[in-house]
């Protein structure tokens, strides 16, 4: 039980840190966005691609220090 709150506090930094990104980054080129009249659709293509990149390092990191 004494791994949790390390555990926590790791996922609450990691957590801000792609928040932070995210809200700098904004929409990237290759990211789709359609309006058309008053609806509006937005789907993060190339940002979901980037954060999947990004938190498969990192959990292949953490996964090879235990």
């Amino acid at each position: 039980m004494t791994e949790f709150p390390k555990i926590i506090m790791i996922l609450g930094a990691v957590l801000l840190i792609i928040g932070a990104v995210l809200h700098f980054v904004g929409k990237m080129p290759g990211d789709i966005f359609v309006k058309k009249g008053n609806v509006a659709f937005f789907f993060p293509v190339v940002t979901c691609i980037i954060i999947s990149v990004v938190l498969s390092i990192l959990l292949n990191l953490f996964g090879r220090m235990k």
